[in-house]
């Protein structure tokens, strides 16, 4: 009786450290090393079958973004009336200060364009990176992060 009581308590034991690391583990994903803004407030243009937006939703409320979610049946309609360019759009389309974000863009870049105030549409990451913010996977390399502009050029806005 005695050995099985001592397997429960391990079990239990080995159980609560494994929930206790998950849930650490996952706290520091979304809130470590990334400043936070000051309360603005971000609105994000989703389909109703991504799931990655809802992650990077949870990122941006995370740091101090109030988030708005638009729930789209035609994304391409948004992508149409913010003129991101086929090859810069990602799952999601996001307005902040007048500016568009589109896709998986980090923190940093999001505050150098508020920071900085340039006269662009805004920004792009396009595609949907591995490791991006939302994303799964290990980061490759760089992010290039692109401005959207009027003339359809979009040059390198910056690269984490």
């Amino acid at each position: 009786m005695k050995k099985k009581n001592n397997k429960v308590i391990f079990s239990t034991t080995l159980i609560l450290f494994s929930v206790l690391f998950v849930g650490y583990t996952v706290k520091k994903l979304f809130t470590d090393n990334v400043p936070v803004v000051e309360a603005k407030t971000i609105t994000v243009y989703k389909s109703q079958t991504c799931g990655c937006c809802g992650v990077y939703i949870t990122y941006l409320r995370n740091r101090g973004f109030d988030v708005n979610v638009e729930t789209m049946d035609d994304m391409d309609a948004i992508k149409k009336k913010y003129d991101i360019p086929k090859d810069k759009q990602s799952c999601h389309t996001s307005i902040i200060d007048d500016y568009v974000v589109e896709g998986h863009v980090p923190l940093e870049a999001i505050n150098k364009m508020l920071d900085k105030k340039p006269t662009i549409n805004g920004i792009a990451l396009p595609d949907m990176p591995a490791g991006s913010p939302g994303m799964p996977g290990n980061k490759q390399g760089l992010f290039t992060i692109y401005s959207l502009d009027e003339t359809q050029n979009n040059p390198v806005f910056t690269k984490l």
